[in-house]
C-alpha cells in the first residue's frame, strides 16, 4: 500500500493518478482539504481518500499500519500565506511532518519521501544552485522546510529510509493560485498581467517530471536531498510574453511592487537528478503550456486568482 499525504493537491493528485497507471499498489490519499479538493480526482478500486489532518496523530496510527510507503506531500506551501498565518505554517509543515515520521517508524513503514522546496535556500549566492548550498530561508514557508528537512535527516536509517526532494517551481494542468495559472487566467480575459518586482528568474518544472521523479525516488532510496528542476531560468517578462503570445491575448503587463518575502533568483543545479535519477533536463522548461492552456480555457468561468504571483 501507498499512502500520499496531500493527496488533494495539486502535485498530489498528479501522483495518485500516475501511481494508478504505472503500480499495481492500493493508494491512500490523506488530505484535510483546507486547499485541495478531491472533485474531478481519480476513481479506481485501488483507491481510497481520507479527509484528515497530518497533525492528527491518532489517524495516522490507524492508516499507516500495512503501507510500505508514504509520500509526504502535505503542507502549506505558499509563500506570501506562510508569512500571513506563520502559526499555521509551522503547525501544518513542522508539526505535521514530524507526526508523519513518527507514525511511519511506528508502523514499519520502509520509506518516506518528504517534498522540500527551492525555498530553503532563500537568496542563492550562485545559480545553479547545487543540493549543498547552504540554506538561508527568506520567509516562513522556507524555514518550516528546513525543520521538516532536520526531522527527516533524524529520522533517515533503521527500519525506515526518508528520502528528501527539493521542488523548483512546479507547474502544470490542475494548478490554482500560482504565477503561471494566474497569468494565464488573466490573459484569457485580456486582463493586466502584473509582475511584482520584475526582476524575478525562476527554475519552472513541470508536473509531469516532479511525479516521475518522486517515484524514481521511491524505487531507489537516496541518502542526500535531491534538487528536481528544469535546471533553466525564465524571467517573468519572459513568461507573461509566451503566454500572451499562446493565448493570443492583448493583455499587457503590469510591474507591481516587489514581495520582500519572495527569492527573486533560482535556478537549480539538476546534476543530481539527472545521475541518480536518469532525468535529463527538458529542452523547454515550459513545454506543458499548452496543456495547461487547455485546461485553463475549459475552466476560464473560474474567479479570477489571487494576484500573488510568484
Amino acid at each position: 500500500m501507498i499512502i500520499v499525504t496531500g493527496a488533494a493537491g495539486f502535485i498530489g493528485k498528479q501522483l495518485v493518478r500516475y501511481l494508478l497507471d504505472r503500480t499495481q499498489h492500493t493508494i491512500v490519499g490523506l488530505d484535510n482539504l483546507h486547499h485541495g479538493d478531491w472533485r474531478e480526482s481519480p476513481s479506481s478500486e485501488r483507491l481510497s481518500f481520507i479527509k484528515g489532518d497530518v497533525r492528527d496523530t491518532d489517524l495516522l496510527r490507524r492508516v499507516f499500519p500495512e503501507a510500505e510507503i508514504v509520500f509526504h506531500l502535505a503542507a502549506q506551501a505558499h509563500v506570501m500565506e506562510s508569512v500571513r498565518d506563520p502559526d499555521y505554517t509551522f503547525s501544518s509543515n513542522v508539526i505535521g511532518t514530524l507526526g508523519v515520521l513518527q507514525a511511519a517508524r511506528e508502523a514499519g513503514v520502509k520509506h518516506v519521501v518528504f517534498t522540500s522546496s527551492r525555498e530553503v535556500y532563500g537568496e542563492p549566492e550562485q545559480l545553479p544552485v547545487p543540493e549543498t548550498s547552504p540554506l538561508v530561508p527568506k520567509n516562513p514557508y522556507g524555514a518550516s522546510k528546513i525543520a521538516g528537512e532536520a526531522y527527516c535527516r533524524l529520522f533517515n536509517g533503521g527500519s525506515v529510509r526518508v528520502s528528501i526532494v527539493r521542488l523548483a517551481n512546479v507547474y502544470g494542468p490542475g494548478d490554482h493560485d500560482r504565477v503561471v495559472p494566474i497569468f494565464i487566467e488573466r490573459a484569457l480575459r485580456g486582463l493586466p498581467l502584473v509582475i511584482h518586482g520584475g526582476r524575478q528568474v525562476i527554475d519552472f518544472v513541470s508536473v509531469g517530471t516532479v511525479v516521475e521523479a518522486l517515484w524514481q525516488v521511491a524505487c531507489r532510496p537516496t541518502g542526500e536531498p535531491i534538487n528536481i528542476g528544469s535546471g533553466m531560468g525564465v524571467t517573468l517578462p519572459e513568461l507573461a510574453t509566451r503566454i500572451i503570445r499562446e493565448t493570443g491575448s492583448q493583455s499587457k503587463v503590469e510591474i507591481g511592487p516587489a514581495h520582500e518575502e519572495e527569492v527573486v533568483q533560482f535556478v537549480a543545479d539538476v546534476s543530481r537528478m539527472h545521475s541518480d535519477l536518469g532525468i535529463g533536463p527538458p529542452s523547454d522548461p515550459l513545454f506543458e503550456l499548452p496543456a495547461q492552456l487547455g485546461w485553463d480555457q475549459a475552466s476560464v468561468s473560474v474567479p479570477v486568482a489571487s494576484e500573488d504571483a510568484r
